[in-house]
């Protein structure tokens, strides 16, 4: 069984790893050029108070995503 949910459901500093981007076009290629490609291991780091947008650590650097760009994101729980 699976325990995949949308990045935007996640919580703060949950470590996770991405399953699937299911965007496409460009959207999907932006996504992609940001590194969040499945198999890539990030973190949320934080919340704006209306909930968007998310922030994330992976690799070296932060970054943020709107809901609307993580909702198009699976991930799941990383093995400890």
């Amino acid at each position: 069984m699976s325990n995949a949910i949308c990045l935007r459901k996640a919580k703060v500093n949950q470590q996770l790893k991405i399953t699937s981007v299911a965007a496409k076009g460009e959207l999907g290629r932006r996504i992609r050029d940001m590194g969040l490609i499945p198999g890539t291991e990030i973190m949320v780091i934080g919340k704006a108070p209306l909930r968007d947008p998310v922030a994330l650590r992976l690799k070296d650097f932060t970054l943020t995503l709107r809901n609307s760009e993580a909702d198009h994101i699976t991930v799941e729980p990383r093995e400890q």
